[in-house]
């Protein structure tokens, strides 16, 4: 009994390893690929200054420093720029740090830290990692930088995240396995003092109960994180990067325009204040666009219903699509789970049909019935096979996340497609419909159109 709870436990242990090596190596990557963002972000916002400009043009120059030294973001986000001499050129949160030559500055484990971003710089882009002070608590934490050389001007531009929180969380699951381990040896161990049979078949029981309870607890850790990553970077990168910053953009073009144009007097300039202001406007109204698909507050308020109706009538209004809704009250009765997972299906639905199907009529149907609850999305585009030969693999993304979704809750996906269009099934069971709070469901439908 001794060497089987031995060897359990150091099965368990290796395990446990593994998942928390996996879950540490994934939080990296998603902190990595949000750097990339950042500093994609950053490229677009000063490729005008910097595309246009010699290699000794001092006015572009400066401009790009104020550009970058205005980009911060979150409580410690930054944008730093070091010249290939060791100056530091942008540091908006340790203004200290500009007009000074850092070369030769490590951390305090010996970790160059100047040298090593200007050489990565020179050799084009990527990554380093060193302890740096956080700027809004002061104290020491290993930040993760992402940093490209601009060759012409001799500058290495860069950002870099402080990974303080995922350490965090990997040392948190690894300390309460362990305590788990320890935990189950100490049960065999008192078990097997009682009764040496009992001890077996005891222990065997709890060991792989506890083993399925961390492997649960571990995977539901990391769907979590999947989920906020793909709310919180991936939608909100792509949107920002592909609508706000082209518009803010165009923006400052025009408001420059203008200045120029009024110091010369000429009378086209309030044209472009004009142009600049609507503009202003549509990155506004962008903004409040994707905050509302972020987390659409109806959603939580009023229930599935009435969201998808505000979805199918701002898509039909921003697309020019036909529109047919119908949906049978639930009057809340759909746990959140099922409610945020529908609606996100039937956003990703009407995404696709937006960039691919080439549809001009579209149906959202949601109903509950004895099985549970269906959302029925149905158009008449072009199909599945013809948008995918005509956008390539990476279409199959959107119907890998609503078939994810889904299967988190048990649930099915169904999909129908040919060349006069695709209907998309998604059903949830009955165990995420939440009983009625007093007296029988209404049977009233609303349809709308737009």
């Amino acid at each position: 009994m001794a060497a089987i709870s031995v060897l359990v436990a150091v099965q368990a242990r290796s395990l446990a390893d593994r998942e928390i090596a996996e879950l540490e190596n994934r939080l990296i990557a998603a902190k990595r690929t949000e750097l990339k963002n950042y500093l994609a972000l950053a490229r677009t916002a000063i490729s005008k200054d910097y595309g246009r400009a010699l290699p000794d043009d001092e006015d572009a120059k400066e401009r790009v420093i104020h550009t970058l030294a205005a980009m911060i973001y979150g409580q410690d986000g930054y944008f730093f720029v070091y010249d290939y001499e060791g100056n530091n050129l942008v540091a908006p949160r340790q203004t200290e740090l500009i007009g000074a030559n850092w070369a030769g500055l490590t951390d305090a484990a010996g970790t160059p830290i100047v040298d090593e971003l200007i050489s990565i710089a020179r050799r084009g882009s990527g990554y380093h990692s060193y302890l740096w002070h956080k700027p809004s608590t002061g104290e020491e934490a290993q930040m993760v930088s992402f940093v490209v050389g601009l060759q012409d001007w001799r500058w290495a531009i860069g950002t870099g995240i402080f990974i303080d929180d995922v350490l965090a969380t990997v040392a948190a699951a690894r300390s309460e396995t362990e305590a788990r381990i320890r935990e189950t040896f100490l049960w065999i161990a008192g078990i097997t003092m009682a009764a040496l049979l009992l001890v077996f078949f005891s222990g065997l029981w709890l060991n792989i109960r506890e083993r399925r309870l961390a492997d649960a607890k571990l995977k539901a850790l990391t769907q979590r994180i999947f989920d906020t990553q793909e709310e919180e970077r991936g939608r909100v990168a792509r949107e920002l990067h592909d609508s706000i910053s082209q518009m803010l953009v165009g923006v400052r073009y025009m408001l420059e325009l203008a200045r120029r144009r009024l110091r010369t007097g000429d009378a086209r300039a309030e044209e472009n204040l004009g142009g600049g202001i609507d503009a202003l406007g549509g990155a506004i109204q962008e903004v409040r666009r994707i905050s509302r698909d972020l987390r659409p507050g109806v959603l939580d308020d009023l229930g599935l219903g009435p969201a998808l109706q505000s979805l199918t009538e701002e898509f039909g209004a921003r697309t020019g699509i036909e529109m047919e809704f119908e949906t049978v009250v639930f009057r809340n009765r759909l746990d959140q789970d099922a409610k945020i997972s529908l609606y996100r299906v039937a956003q990703e639905a009407l995404t696709n049909i937006e960039r691919h199907a080439e549809a001009s009529r579209v149906s959202l149907h949601v109903f509950g019935h004895t099985d549970g609850a269906t959302l029925r999305i149905a158009d008449n585009g072009r199909g599945l096979a013809a948008a995918r030969d005509s956008a390539g693999p990476p279409q199959g993304l959107g119907l890998r996340n609503m078939q994810e979704r889904i299967e988190q809750l048990g649930g099915q996906l169904r999909i129908q497609s040919s060349r006069n269009g695709t209907v998309i099934e998604a059903q949830v069971p009955l165990t995420h419909m939440l009983a009625p709070e007093s007296g029988p469901p209404p049977q009233n439908k609303e349809r709308k159109s737009a």
